[in-house]
């Protein structure tokens, strides 16, 4: 794999962690990015190989969008006294820290500013560290299923069919978008796991294997490989493990986080993204979200998506959790157009009571499918194996799958995989706000897709 290096370069010394004090961050969305010593015609300065094969695969140009930032206009931030905390090539934006909230007023009168948006306030914190390196190993009864405690919420989607097939995510690679994977490192479980790399949005530099286990429930419903205790939904498959959630506070940089996080994704070359994040409320109620916002075009986060989606990736994204509470509807990104969104239903095929509502704003289906999320066998940040409920254990037992279909099917592009996995579930002819198009059938997707042309 090739990087430019200076590229790389660039980006670690800009999201370089700068300890604790008090201070505002601020996104500044530029005009235009400005020059950089990279060409458009020349990918490899910037992009991987895997990134430009996948792109060229698709038919997908490499554009002025997928060129950094320019150094130049990074420094004339650092002139003013900030911080460079994260940036987004494709919305041409920067988040900046500083300690006085006045400098909102500086920025704005720079030449290259178009507009300025305060996304966090607070003290920063340290990063949690990884203190044990014990090997963690599952003590469950082994059952007779192959797939062990983990064969429902497979078997609902007939993966276990497309896994007899003999497509088991093999040469697939999925990053895992989440808040953290606690332990991960240590467990039987994915010990057989190829992690191509890890990289820590929040704390550039530290470990992403301590401070939350969310992530690592999600990794275990896509990547465990314990035949008869678990077995995940794309074992075979590649993974990045990318934190982008910050779980002690809730601004919109968490937005640019993710951002920052499905940006690096893309330019490692992964084919799929597995998102089980969703926000609509922050700590400062002003900088909510509404309703009428969720159209796919007003949320930074769903217009990355978009672009994410643009750019060749299949983007799975959770639906939210939010069915019982007084949102009721879907969370962004969830709204953006190209990704495929996944809400939860129990065992019986019914939806689960907390899985979000759509539709959209403008009225598109959201969302677009569902998988198991009610009672789905995870594993703990401790090594335990529990059950767990959310569209967050929907979200990756399908795009697992999904991974596998694409594996299948590797003549087609990640928009016709998208619409194969809708096109056989169960509700397709009529969709709702409660299923979308249904529970997908990804055998019989796999059996319709054989038959477009090679």
């Amino acid at each position: 794999m090739k990087y430019g290096l200076l590229f790389l370069s660039l980006w670690l010394a800009s999201t370089a962690w700068s300890g604790s004090s008090p201070c505002f961050r601020f996104r500044v969305y530029l005009h235009e990015k400005g020059k950089v010593p990279f060409r458009i015609d020349q990918p490899e300065q910037f992009l991987s190989d895997e990134a430009i094969a996948r792109r060229e695969k698709q038919g997908i140009p490499i554009t002025d969008s997928d060129l950094p930032i320019s150094p130049t206009y990074l420094d004339s931030l650092r002139q003013l006294g900030c911080r460079i905390v994260t940036q987004s090539k494709w919305m041409r934006t920067v988040v900046v820290e500083h300690a006085d909230s006045l400098m909102v007023e500086r920025l704005s009168r720079l030449p290259m500013v178009d507009s300025v948006r305060w996304v966090w306030k607070g003290v920063a914190s340290l990063p949690p560290v990884q203190a044990d390196t014990s090997r963690l190993v599952l003590e469950e009864e082994p059952l007779k299923s192959y797939y062990g405690y983990a064969e429902k919420q497979i078997r609902l989607l007939k993966g276990d069919k497309l896994h007899k097939a003999g497509f088991r995510g093999a040469g697939m690679t999925i990053a895992i978008l989440d808040a953290g994977f606690t332990n991960a490192n240590r467990m039987e479980a994915f010990a057989a796991t190829r992690i191509r790399g890890t990289y820590n949005v929040v704390y550039p530099g530290h470990t992403v294997f301590a401070g939350d286990d969310h992530g690592t429930k999600v990794f275990s419903c896509l990547a465990s490989r314990l035949p008869h205790l678990l077995v995940g939904t794309a074992p075979e498959a590649s993974y990045w493990l990318i934190k982008s959630e910050e779980t002690r506070t809730e601004f919109p940089i968490e937005e640019d986080y993710w951002a920052a996080a499905v940006e690096y994704a893309d330019s490692v070359g992964v084919d799929v993204v597995s998102s089980s994040l969703g926000y609509f409320a922050f700590d400062d109620s002003t900088l909510n979200y509404t309703p009428e916002q969720l159209d796919g075009q007003t949320a930074f986060i769903s217009r990355v998506a978009s672009c994410a989606a643009e750019k060749g990736l299949l983007v799975v994204s959770s639906a939210g959790n939010e069915g019982n509470s007084e949102w009721k509807k879907i969370t962004v990104p969830a709204d953006a157009a190209d990704i495929l969104t996944v809400g939860a239903v129990t065992e019986k095929r019914k939806r689960s009571p907390f899985s979000s509502l759509g539709y959209t704003a403008d009225g598109r289906v959201k969302p677009d499918v569902v998988s198991m999320g009610s009672g789905c066998y995870v594993l703990e940040g401790d090594g335990s194996l529990r059950t767990a409920n959310g569209t967050s254990f929907a979200t990756p037992i399908l795009a697992g799958l999904a991974t596998c279909l694409w594996q299948a099917l590797p003549h087609l592009d990640a928009r016709a995989i998208r619409l194969l996995v809708c096109r056989y579930a169960s509700q397709y002819r009529r969709p709702d706000a409660e299923l979308g198009y249904g529970i997908p059938n990804i055998y019989q997707s796999y059996k319709k897709g054989s038959k477009y042309g090679k």
